[in-house]
This record gives C-alpha cells, structure tokens and sequence, in this order.
C-alpha cells in the first residue's frame, strides 16, 4: 500500500499573524505555511509585508496594530479572505525604544505599551467573533525573555510591556478557556534588526555569555515553538509562559 501524502501539523487551520513582514513573524509565517495553514499577514511595513505574503500566496494587510478601527477592518477582511474563517492567532508585532527611565519621554512610553501590549489585545478582541466558533481555536503571544528576568539595559517601556503581555495571555487564557487556548512564548537574544548589538555580542561571548547556550537564536526556533503553541501537539497547555531562551532565565 502506497503511503498517504503528508498532512500538515496545521492543515485546515486559518491563522492571522501580526509582524509578519520580517524577523520572527516573517519566520512563523513561513513555518505555517509550510505545514499547511491558511494565513492572513499584517504588519506596519507595506512593501516587506507584501514581499512575504506574495511567496507564500496569503492575505495581507498593512495596518498600525495599535489603531483599533484599522485592527478591527484588517481582522475582518483577514477573515474574510479566509472563508469566514479564523482559528489561531499569533501577535509578534513589537518594538523597543531604548533610554534611561528618567530620559524616557512619555510618547514614546506609549507607543511601546501600544504596539507590545495593547496591540495583541486589539487583535485577540478584534477576532474573538470567529475564534469563539472554531473547534481548537488558539491564541499565541511573543512576550521576552526580559519579561520574566529584566536584563540590564535601558528598556523598561519594552520589559514593562513585555510583562504585561504575559499577565494578559495568562487572563486570557482563563477567561477564555476551555474553548480557546492561550499562551506566550518569552523569546532571549533573537538574531533580527530588534536584538541590540551589545547584547548581540554578549551572548555569544563564552566569558561573559548569561546563556548557557552561550548564542543567539534563530527566528525559526522561535518560529518552532509557535507552532507547537498553535498545533494539536500542545492541545493539553494553556497559560503557559514558555521560555525559549538559551537557558537565561531558567524558568
């Protein structure tokens, strides 16, 4: 008997993902598609955006996250180009504005809250109409590994977001439970335009390294363990605050 042809992990899904011009998003996007979702791509960056979303054949929409009348059309129209439907959810779309705390300007405190916390709650709001129908919908958030051991930089807008983003997903999770699941993956050094040079640096440094994998990350092992969040595979986790980062945090 001839074997069956291989069923994606995410075959039938229908996954909207945010940040999904470049980095870990662009990585996700391809990992999904890859193992057979049907994808809607947004991002602030209309060309990059495009580029992506013309390789793998998905939706996309250039939209400012943070707008809530542009969240809410883009998710509608995401939907909509996928059959009315609408599944999972991944939100890593994010940003980092670096300066001391007493130099940090309060537009930009803002912002950061805007893009790294209150975005992925526009998001989620924005599509619950569809995730409520769907068997095994699911929400996965990009938090940090700052979130849950700050690194000594000068980037508490950024870790304070990031902190909130797991309390949010920790919430969502039991306010939304048992018919949607949803978890935060808390990335370490990242190897894209994001990671700071001095960190960058840092971490592969075998002296110095607070990694014991002493390196950075591939947005695609990042992109792994959204998948697994978003897969049948992690049908039994929910609320849960996964440290994908080389060992720093140890949690």
């Amino acid at each position: 008997m001839a074997d069956e042809p291989r069923r994606g992990r995410l075959a039938g899904r229908h996954v909207l993902i945010t940040g999904a011009a470049s980095g870990i998003g662009r990585a996700t996007a391809r990992a999904f598609a890859a193992e057979g979702a049907a994808l809607a791509l947004l991002d602030l960056h209309a060309a990059p955006l495009a580029a992506v979303a013309a390789e793998l054949g998905a939706f996309h929409a250039a939209v400012d996250v943070a707008d809530e009348a542009a969240v809410q059309a883009a998710v509608g129209d995401a939907a909509a180009a996928m059959g009315d439907a609408l599944d999972g959810i991944v939100n890593a779309a994010g940003m980092a504005i670096a300066a001391p705390i007493e130099a940090t300007r309060l537009e930009d405190w803002n912002r950061v809250i805007a893009v790294n916390l209150t975005a992925s709650f526009l998001v989620c709001r924005a599509a619950l109409p569809w995730l409520r129908r769907r068997p095994g919908a699911t929400i996965t958030n990009v938090s940090s590994g700052s979130a849950l051991l700050p690194v000594g930089m000068a980037i508490s807008s950024y870790v304070a977001s990031k902190a909130g983003l797991v309390a949010l997903t920790k919430s969502m999770a039991s306010e939304l439970g048992p018919a949607i699941r949803a978890n935060v993956v808390c990335p370490g050094a990242v190897d894209t335009p994001l990671l700071p040079e001095v960190l960058r640096l840092k971490a592969q440094d075998p002296a110095t390294s607070p990694y014991a994998l002493k390196r950075v990350a591939a947005p695609e092992e990042i992109a792994a363990a959204l998948l697994f969040l978003t897969s049948d595979e992690s049908s039994y986790v929910t609320g849960a605050a996964l440290a994908v980062d080389g060992g720093r945090t140890f949690h």
